[in-house]
């Protein structure tokens, strides 16, 4: 992928909760206790969060397993963050500040005794949800009661903060509660809060229940399942029952684009001096994963693109972390953070079985780790990993970036492929200009096919989220029949089109995707036709399959029902022979079926008399029993199948996979289509970018119809002018103009046409960016530290197929060191990289070096027409007044005329007459010295009578 690199830009500093908070964790693992377990400390946050972490596991290359304990002797090494409060102690974690105090001092048991009646203050239920709170005192636990969800203690609290619903004090605990239909609404709104949220569900049934030995006793629950904001998948969270169910709820907090966990680890040799960074980072919902090991500066300016381009929601990072690389995160990061921390060590000899480099390796494990406490590290096993190996941080999809113009796709998957499109433009030749030859059939292509494939796009479920959901065996029954129907339904009508296809189209790329597609979603029928479709829609996991041949479990299940019905049957028709009443039948009361006999009268009307018999009671609580034993069995089987169904996991998701690619397709035609965009050429062994009346891709659009972008050329040769030194008013259009080269570089670079009459582009392997003016206080740099910082960067890594952006270097100090600083640092450009480089200055001086490099160096400047000022009786200077033309011409401009940009920004008359004053004073002053600098440097060529008086009549 190519290079790419911007400005940084300075995240929120707010500690206020968000949305689009990124969770920063640490995890706690002992490099010199690995044996003996202890206590597990509890982390306080002042918003009122927990965090604590008992044994950590570690697995890694999926061959070893490493057990750690938190040894209590390492927690002085732990550092506070941002607003973390942290508390620690060295007993075991107690609940009593959630009691009430009176009943505290009534007894000094521990609230983990078992339950004596009268001789414990807790009651059952409070002592199972304080065992389970105990190992898992980080998390926000929702705990099933019948027909809603409870919340306890803290918990409540914040349930009834973030949620805005009743918390009130019941018994020991304050208590709050949801109903059990509304609890992914709930879920993700704490979730989205920055919440790591666990669902406790209730394992017995009733009837099982009270066949045992413990019918009296409490119902036994269990964490079903956590969610945090990079782990949502599962059904509590997506309770999908047809398509737009979820984008339609008013109240639900949407998934957003990206929900990415990355973790960090870093190393620093002090030998080379040299900081290597490694960096894992996984999407657990689709299946994407990328790692990444890289150099990196005292200014960790690689991490920072890094981090902002991908936007992870949560960060795993190293107990030994720097100062400089925390501080980094922390301020990346947009509200506070919870903590968990993993010490680093060796991992020998694993990089070697990987292929992947050792700072990868300490990633990894960690990741794994975090993962298995989610049930999602599966997903490790089945992903393709990419390096990241990118240095520009896309703007994102708000409105007046590069995706917003080109994205017009109309699938959630082919959006977030789009969005890695213009991330990571390519740099194979081939593999660009089979994009474009795609793009150009289905411009030109008159066939039939192409409409029907775009149509094929429309409306369709987010699938590669939904085959994660089912890889993870954490669906329902309605969100696995709306995938696979849909991959049936697009298998079938893709193969209807094969002879079209093979016929009518002519691209590579466009018949590799679709002639390879229908066998790829093949397996999504077979799993489909043994499904009965109301029973999945309506969620009844008992009549879900229609045959049961490959499920014994259940068919044996539902044979033993049918006998106590057929008992049942058979009993009905004795009682009839001996009342002689062949209309006797059964009848429902408070839920239970009686005959009418002459055994125990249950009760009575002047018409109908309604007995049971011993028999009936017997063979009905038999029934309920293997009703409910068919519900667990059912529930197992399904999780079987769904494990069948993860099987084929990953050429179902190529073939995801391919459907986003020709959603992408279709979208950059219907851009290129809709701006008469044209087709670039694409050079592989020649270093230029010329482009002939290129436009603003997102400007133009902005603009709309009714007003027309001036366009402008661009010719930039690697071996020729390979420097255009960019001069002219404010407000004149350059900084738009060195942006448009750059968006029509990397719109070339990733396959679509781009915004000119004519453009021929070399590959490029980075654009490197130094625009704007901004500060990073909290990294303690002044305004021109950062500018310096991030041109330092550039110097080091730039080479002779890169882009170079600058746009005004050496603002922010005196005029004499900005303008060395800007001049030297082009002439290194020029001499020394030899890059294709567009440097911006309002600096004349520097327009000099096109002398002393004719060849390669060319001086350029926005076009305007000046208004001379009409002189005033009182002798006053009035300001000119600019038209811009922005139009790019040859040559230097000889000043900047800011005044005229003083006057658009309504600074008051008064102020620009007399500014205008200044100006022509201090203009005069500079001449007059230039003019007395120039003759004595004359006067020692002098050499006889006539170049004597020459110069008198010169200095006169």
């Amino acid at each position: 992928k190519m290079h790419t690199r911007v400005k940084n830009v300075n995240a929120s500093k707010s500690s206020k909760k968000s949305s689009t908070q990124t969770t920063i964790s640490r995890f706690f693992t002992s490099a010199s206790d690995k044996s003996q377990p202890t206590d597990q400390p509890g982390i306080t946050r002042q918003d009122g969060r927990h965090e604590g972490r008992g044994k950590v596991r570690a697995l890694y290359a999926g061959q070893a397993q490493l057990v750690y304990s938190v040894n209590s002797a390492l927690l002085s090494y732990y550092r506070v963050i941002s607003t973390v409060q942290v508390k620690y102690s060295s007993h075991e974690f107690s609940f009593s500040q959630f009691a009430k105090n009176t009943l505290i001092k009534k007894s000094s048991e521990e609230p983990g005794v078992p339950n004596r009646r009268t001789k414990t203050i807790y009651t059952p239920l409070e002592e199972q949800y304080m065992e389970i709170k105990k190992q898992h005192a980080d998390t926000v636990l929702c705990v099933e009661c019948g027909y809603k969800y409870r919340f306890f203690g803290e918990d409540a609290e914040i349930a009834a903060k973030e949620l805005n619903i009743t918390c009130h004090l019941d018994h020991n605990f304050m208590t709050a509660s949801i109903p059990t239909h509304r609890l992914f609404v709930h879920v993700r709104r704490l979730v989205s809060q920055g919440y790591k949220v666990g669902v406790v569900k209730q394992t017995e049934t009733t009837a099982i229940k009270a066949s045992g030995t413990n019918k009296s006793s409490l119902f036994t629950r269990q964490l079903h399942a956590l969610y945090t904001k990079s782990t949502l998948v599962g059904e509590d969270v997506n309770p999908l029952l047809k398509l737009g169910d979820l984008e339609q709820a008013e109240d639900v907090v949407q998934d957003s684009g990206n929900s990415y966990l990355m973790c960090v680890s870093e190393s620093f040799d002090k030998q080379s001096k040299e900081l290597t960074v490694g960096m894992v980072v996984v999407q657990p919902s689709i299946g994407d994963l990328m790692v990444d090991c890289f150099k990196d500066n005292v200014s960790h300016s690689e991490l920072e693109s890094r981090v902002l381009k991908i936007q992870p929601v949560e960060i795993l990072v190293p107990s030994d972390l720097s100062e400089a690389t925390e501080r980094l995160l922390r301020n990346i990061a947009l509200s506070s953070m919870f903590l968990h921390i993993f010490f680093s060590f060796e991992i020998g000899s694993y990089s070697l079985c990987m292929g992947l480099e050792s700072p990868i390796i300490c990633c990894l494990g960690p990741v794994i780790q975090y993962l298995t406490e989610f049930k999602l590290e599966k997903i490790l096993l089945c992903s393709r990993y990419s390096l990241a190996k990118n240095e520009n941080s896309t703007t994102g999809s708000v409105k007046g970036s590069l995706l917003w113009v080109l994205d017009h796709t109309q699938t959630p998957f082919g959006k977030r492929l789009l969005r890695k499109w213009v991330s990571q433009p390519l740099k194979s030749v081939i593999d660009i200009q089979a994009r474009q030859e795609a793009l150009a059939e289905i411009l030109c292509s008159e066939s039939s096919v192409l409409p029907s494939l775009q149509s094929l796009l429309t409306r369709l479920p987010d699938l590669e989220r939904g085959l994660g959901s089912i890889y993870h065996k954490k669906c329902s029954t309605q969100e696995f029949y709306l995938i696979t129907s849909t991959l049936s339904r697009l298998s079938a009508e893709l193969q209807a089109l094969m002879p079209a296809i093979q016929s009518q189209l002519s691209s590579a790329l466009l018949k590799k995707l679709l002639l390879d597609t229908p066998q790829l979603l093949s397996p999504a029928h077979n799993f489909l036709k043994v499904l009965d479709e109301k029973a999945a829609k309506t969620g009844n996991k008992t009549e879900m399959f229609v045959v049961l041949t490959d499920f014994p479990v259940i068919r044996n299940r539902k044979e033993e029902i049918q006998s106590v019905l057929s008992d049942i049957m058979e009993h009905r028709r004795e009682v009839r022979l001996v009342l002689k009443n062949p209309s006797l039948d059964y009848t429902t009361v408070s839920g239970q079926q009686v005959i009418s006999a002459d055994w125990v009268k249950v009760n009575s009307t002047k018409v109908v008399g309604r007995y049971h018999t011993p028999f009936i009671v017997e063979k009905h609580r038999r029934l309920q029993q293997l009703r409910e034993q068919l519900v667990i069995d059912c529930n197992h089987e399904w999780i079987n199948f769904l494990q069948l169904f993860g099987d084929h996991y990953y050429i179902l998701r190529k073939a995801v996979c391919h459907l986003a690619t020709m959603d992408c397709l279709f979208s950059l035609a219907q851009v290129a289509k809709e701006n008469n965009y044209c087709r670039p050429e694409i050079l592989e062994d020649k270093s230029q970018i010329l482009i002939m009346a290129g436009k603003h891709p997102v400007i133009t659009s902005l603009m709309g119809d009714e007003d027309q972008y001036v366009p402008n050329d661009t010719h930039l040769q690697g071996d020729g002018k390979r420097a255009m030194i960019i001069t002219g008013p404010n407000m004149g259009g350059k900084s738009s103009y060195i942006r448009q080269v750059a968006l029509v570089t990397v719109m070339a670079q990733l396959g679509s046409f781009v915004p000119a009459r004519e453009a021929s582009v070399g590959i490029v392997d980075g654009i490197y960016v130094r625009m704007g003016a901004s500060d990073n206080i909290s990294r303690g740099r002044s305004t021109f530290m950062e500018e310096l910082v991030e041109a330092s960067d550039i110097l080091a890594r730039a080479t002779s197929r890169s882009l170079v952006i600058l746009d005004e270097l050496g603002r922010g100090t005196s005029t004499h060191d900005g303008i060395a600083i800007a001049y030297a640092t082009l002439e290194s450009f020029i001499r020394d990289v030899k890059c294709m480089t567009l440097f911006v200055t309002h600096y004349p001086p520097l327009c000099e070096l096109e002398h002393l490099y004719p060849q390669n160096v060319g001086n350029y400047h926005m076009a305007f027409l000046l208004n001379e000022p009409e002189s005033t009786s009182d002798g006053e200077v009035q300001p000119e007044f600019i038209t811009f033309l922005y139009q790019l011409i040859e040559g230097a401009a000889a000043r900047s005329y800011g005044l005229n940009v003083a006057r658009l920004a309504e600074i008051p008359e008064s102020i620009l007459r007399t500014a205008a004053f200044k100006s022509k004073e201090l203009e005069a002053l500079v001449n007059s010295r230039r003019k007395m600098v120039r003759l004595l440097s004359d006067a020692w060529s002098i050499t006889n009578k006539e170049a004597l008086l020459d110069w008198r009549k010169c200095s006169l």
